[in-house]
């Protein structure tokens, strides 16, 4: 099931491989590898699109994409998670890695008004750009380590409930 719900979502392989804007990665992007779909590639590939979907910095795909040629991690998962922050979630989501870098710096929150505008960011970033990045780093190690695990015990968890469904035999 796990298998073949996510094949059922999945792009084609061959139409990625030949893709102009991903030519650069050249033979690293027919490594079989990075298209399997089993309990190890994806979880890895949850691994590291939720890590990469907690940094605050432009091309979160590109390094996605890098980090599951490195560890071999299934490619078009791993790039597509990290849309979980998305122009609508980016917001509160960075605005809770904030909040959890302050708490784990120790520093006192500081009194930011926010303002949705680019003059803001610019004038603010000085401030706020340290417990941002620290508490992204953790947060994204933190959901991709529980995303890591949580795939593994869920896919271990229903090839179980396979085999057991298998096993009964109808009287």
């Amino acid at each position: 099931m796990p298998r073949k719900l996510i094949k059922k979502y999945m792009p084609d392989e061959e139409k990625l491989k030949q893709h102009k804007h991903l030519s650069w990665l050249g033979k690293y992007l027919h490594d079989p590898n990075l298209w399997h779909l089993n309990r190890k590639s994806v979880s890895r590939a949850f691994l590291v699109g939720l890590f990469c979907a907690f940094l605050p910095i432009p091309l979160q795909m590109l390094v996605a994409a890098i980090l599951a040629i490195i560890i071999r991690s299934n490619l078009p998962i791993s790039v597509g998670l990290v849309w979980i922050t998305n122009p609508l979630t980016m917001p509160p989501i960075f605005y809770f890695t904030y909040l959890v870098g302050d708490f784990l710096i120790g520093e006192p929150g500081q009194s930011i008004q926010f303002e949705m505008s680019m003059e803001w960011l610019q004038n603010s970033i000085s401030l706020i750009w340290w417990p941002l990045l620290f508490g992204s780093v953790i947060c994204g190690i933190v959901f991709g380590l529980l995303g890591y695990f949580g795939i593994q015990s869920f896919w271990a968890w229903h090839v179980g409930r396979s085999w057991k469904k298998r096993s009964v035999k109808p009287d």
